[in-house]
């Protein structure tokens, strides 16, 4: 497990991390996409183990996550992300203002609305992912 001064190199660091109140989820997600950009030679292992549970919303975001970016940088889906954050009983909007729930709906990526969790189209960029050679 890396150091609390470390970005999370792995979906699982990210899990590890919140649940030992280390980061804030959000937190979490955004310090390990900045290291996922910037590290093009190992995004494969950087999302091939699962991740701890959390909660539900949690573990379908997670899930969602791995296989957005294996997806859009061309990589192997992990096979844990078919078994998790398939669940949720209620969908799940992203901002919590019902202003947005409509573009939501539209701009949501596959992996994100297929686990009935709705985002904007681009929630997982980072200021410095397209310089990284994403």
């Amino acid at each position: 497990m890396s150091t609390p001064t470390q970005r999370p190199r792995s979906l699982q660091d990210v899990s590890r991390r919140v649940a030992a109140g280390e980061l804030t989820f959000d937190h979490a997600v955004r310090e390990f996409l900045d290291s996922f950009y910037a590290r093009t030679d190992e995004r494969q292992t950087e999302l091939a183990e699962p991740p701890d549970l959390l909660e539900p919303i949690r573990d379908a975001y997670l899930a969602a996550v791995a296989e957005h970016l294996a997806r859009t940088c061309h990589l192997d889906v992990p096979a844990w992300v078919e078994r998790r954050g398939l669940d949720l009983k209620r969908p799940f909007f992203a901002g919590g203002l019902e202003s947005l729930k409509a573009r939501l709906l539209v701009e949501s990526p596959t992996a994100f609305r297929r686990r009935m969790i709705f985002v904007s189209a681009d929630a997982l960029s980072r200021p410095r992912a397209d310089m990284a050679g994403r």
